[in-house]
């Protein structure tokens, strides 16, 4: 699957978010191995912690499935549904996406004027904690 499509597929799912609160709608999608896409966008609660990045709803919905083998991510987001520039996961998607993603682990933030800068799971989280690494 190329960049674009799933950059697109991405955009598609920015359109559901729920965002009361912040007015920021996020929408991800998530490249397995075998080609199936998971799309997730962010889930606010009024007690914030609650809330579901984007990120994670794609992720989660994947492993539900029984997907644990990614390659990709496109990742989109902006103010009341509006790309208005590179949204990185946060802190905690990036450790959930380090449980099941190599450092190759390829993401495609898209930008506002409808580019998209690439970089890997190990440029967003170097030094990551991987319990493979420390269960030995």
């Amino acid at each position: 699957m190329t960049p674009e499509k799933l950059i697109d597929l991405a955009k598609e799912a920015m359109l559901r978010a729920y965002a009361p609160y912040s007015g920021y709608k996020v929408g991800a999608a998530l490249l397995c191995a075998d080609g199936t896409v998971y799309q997730g966008c962010n889930i606010e609660n009024a007690a914030y912690g609650p809330t579901n990045c984007a990120e994670r709803t794609a992720i989660f919905k994947a492993v539900y499935d029984g997907h644990r083998d990614f390659t990709a991510m496109a990742v989109c987001g902006g103010k009341d549904g509006n790309i208005t520039g590179g949204f990185p996961p946060c802190g905690v998607c990036r450790q959930v996406l380090r449980e099941f993603c190599e450092d190759g682990f390829t993401l495609y933030l898209v930008g506002a004027d409808n580019t998209y800068e690439t970089v890997t799971l190990a440029q967003l989280l170097p030094f990551s904690f991987q319990a493979e690494k420390h269960m030995r």
